[in-house]
């Protein structure tokens, strides 16, 4: 180590550890954050959130609403100079304009302050008369969070579970015969890296597109301004014995050290370490419309995702001495207004037992852990057709590719979770007793109203959960 460099990280050190005694003592901010597998909803979900939050109308469940104790919120400035601010206003001109559009994907991380002043209650009432509570609300791509998993594995044990779950899938045959054409024990070469590297991506894209979710590492999906560099240019591998420098296999085991050390811990120091409270927002009806392998492997992902979580509870010591917990955290099944009330329930104990074994882990470690169904915005009504000589229950929208009225039945969910579950686990191709579809709707005209804010479904559960004790 640079003695120049000691000096710095002492005064780093000193600068959190100070901030960690001003928050103790006077409290902090909820940092919220916000994540989900691709396309399930996450920028619609801060965006709603927001704005309800901002008009005050529509979160009867949130109780500092329902008791009629907020007084007005606010946006910030952002409070963190290095971080992108959440562009929440084109956000929500994007669905709420003349023609709404879906915002696009999460790319990065990005944050969004909104202050909420609130009438003073409990021992504080007689002191002051109202207090401010900050949300801090942080918005990161799903396919980071499966990156934390990575700080506990070496490059072999990635690579032998990452070739067992390719070996099992059709869309792997490629890069399955890409390492098995490689001849023993092979020399290091840049051109060899990059196809092997190209090939992974390659299979990467179609497994996110054919449902799979456990995919890593997750900068391979969302390159940025790294893509092409030796940090992300390798690729799993049988395992070697006595790999010597210069081979191919030694080099790949580099590179996957180097991506940890430049890409995930940082991420993990600077973003992940302070959030309190977590919501992972997951698209269940795509899961499902994919078929049991898919819903197995989101299993799996759920239960891998909560080894990157810190769970835990806070408090004042605790935050001092060890840093920040993430002591709640919520898992919802989104899009639940493309289902008809009467499922709804369903949805929610699906997701229950997806997350089960994520569930107990959590609990066991101090946090408090919740699951649901929700819609952010709410973009279809109810509605009854005649189907095969029965009346079915289902919901009308406008189809997001035809825009045009379409009627939507996503098929029957069992009410009992466990059979469509095991069935899962063993392996199946296909769903035994029915399948599922899955659509997509545009957004409502005119989502926001004056006033009223964006209408829901059980938003305002997710918030009560959430952050509701703090206000």
């Amino acid at each position: 180590m640079a003695i120049s460099t000691v000096p710095q990280k002492m005064l780093g050190g000193f600068d959190n550890f100070a901030a960690r005694v001003s928050e103790s003592i006077l409290g902090s901010p909820v940092r919220l954050g916000v994540t989900g597998l691709a396309r399930s909803g996450k920028t619609v979900f801060i965006t709603s959130l927001i704005a309800n939050l901002l008009e005050g109308g529509r979160l009867p469940q949130l109780a500092a609403f329902g008791q009629n104790r907020v007084q007005s919120a606010f946006l910030q400035p952002q409070p963190d100079d290095t971080i992108a601010r959440f562009d929440f206003e084109s956000h929500l001109d994007a669905f709420c304009g003349q023609k709404p559009i879906w915002p696009e994907n999460t790319k990065n991380v990005s944050q969004l302050r909104l202050s909420i002043k609130l009438k003073s209650h409990g021992l504080i009432s007689g002191l002051r008369d109202s207090c401010v509570q900050h949300l801090d609300v942080v918005d990161y791509p799903g396919e980071w969070i499966l990156d934390l998993t990575l700080l506990g594995k070496s490059y072999a044990q990635w690579s032998e579970e990452t070739l067992a779950r390719l070996g099992s899938r059709d869309i792997g045959e490629t890069y399955v015969k890409m390492i098995k054409d490689l001849p023993k024990k092979a020399s290091f070469e840049e051109t060899q890296a990059r196809k092997l590297t190209q090939g992974y991506c390659r299979y990467l894209a179609a497994a996110r597109a054919t449902g799979f979710s456990g995919l890593t590492p997750g900068r391979f999906l969302l390159p940025g301004d790294l893509e092409g560099s030796p940090v992300l240019t390798f690729a799993p591998l049988p395992p070697e014995n006595n790999s010597k420098k210069g081979s191919l296999w030694h080099e790949m085991q580099r590179r996957y050290t180097a991506y940890k050390r430049h890409i995930v811990r940082p991420f993990f120091r600077n973003h992940f370490a302070r959030i309190d409270r977590q919501i992972v927002l997951i698209d269940v009806l795509e899961a499902l419309h994919q078929g049991p392998l898919a819903i197995e492997d989101l299993r799996q992902t759920m239960r891998d995702i909560l080894i990157a979580f810190r769970p835990g509870s806070n408090s004042p010591l605790g935050r001092l001495i060890r840093g920040t917990r993430v002591e709640r955290i919520l898992f919802a099944a989104t899009k639940a207004d493309h289902l008809h009330h009467n499922q709804h329930a369903q949805l929610t104990a699906i997701m229950q037992e997806l997350t089960d074994d994520a569930a107990c882990q959590a609990q066991f470690r101090g946090a408090q852990t919740k699951a649901l169904s929700l819609a952010s915005v709410r973009s279809t009504t109810e509605d009854q057709r005649d189907h095969q000589g029965r009346r079915i229950d289902c919901v009308r929208g406008i189809d997001l590719e035809t825009r045009l009225q379409a009627a939507f039945f996503a098929g029957e969910l069992p009410s009992n979770p466990k059979d469509l579950l095991s069935h899962a686990r063993q392996g199946a191709h296909k769903w035994l007793s029915s399948d599922y579809s899955a659509m997509r709707f545009a957004p409502p005209p005119h989502a926001l109203r004056q006033g009223q804010g964006i209408a829901h479904i059980r938003l305002d559960k997710a918030a009560q959960f959430l952050f509701g004790d703090r206000l």
